[in-house]
């Protein structure tokens, strides 16, 4: 499947996948809180915009996904806040990166243009109609909630 995609940004990169199995394609920084030639710092509860510097032409029926990715988490504690991108968003995808790790030993992260920042993949979003009713069907869990079906 192609996907349309406009670098917006002289330093945006084309997205590709990290491997032939790979789900999601990886997402790189263009600018970060718009500086163009040195990276910003991810402090721990101090959010960063990292601007792509693409804008994807997702077609009706579909969505563009944000996922974070594993390693940015694993290794600097650092994660980017999943989104969606609608198929009439045509802007520059932006990507929020926040620190979530309060351990004083782990060094903040400083994103530079380049870094891999997040993934994305591209996932069909059917329209839906809803239909009021006076009971849903049953099932077996019914309407245990969180925690309710063991760990």
């Amino acid at each position: 499947m192609n996907l349309n995609i406009c670098k917006l940004h002289h330093a945006a990169i084309i997205p590709t996948y990290g491997t032939e199995g790979a789900a999601c394609f990886d997402l790189h920084a263009a600018t970060v809180n718009s500086a163009e030639s040195i990276g910003d710092v991810v402090y721990q509860g101090h959010p960063v915009i990292v601007d792509t510097g693409l804008a994807f032409d997702v077609p009706p029926g579909w969505m563009l996904k944000i996922h974070p990715r594993s390693g940015l988490k694993f290794k600097h504690g650092v994660e980017a806040f999943s989104g969606v991108i609608d198929s009439d968003f045509r802007g520059s995808v932006r990507i929020l990166l926040e620190s979530a790790d309060d351990h004083e030993d782990t060094p903040p992260l400083r994103i530079n243009p380049g870094d891999r920042v997040a993934q994305a993949s591209l996932v069909p979003s059917p329209r839906v109609t809803f239909t009021v009713v006076e009971q849903l069907s049953l099932t077996e869990r019914g309407a245990g909630g969180f925690g309710s079906t063991g760990l």
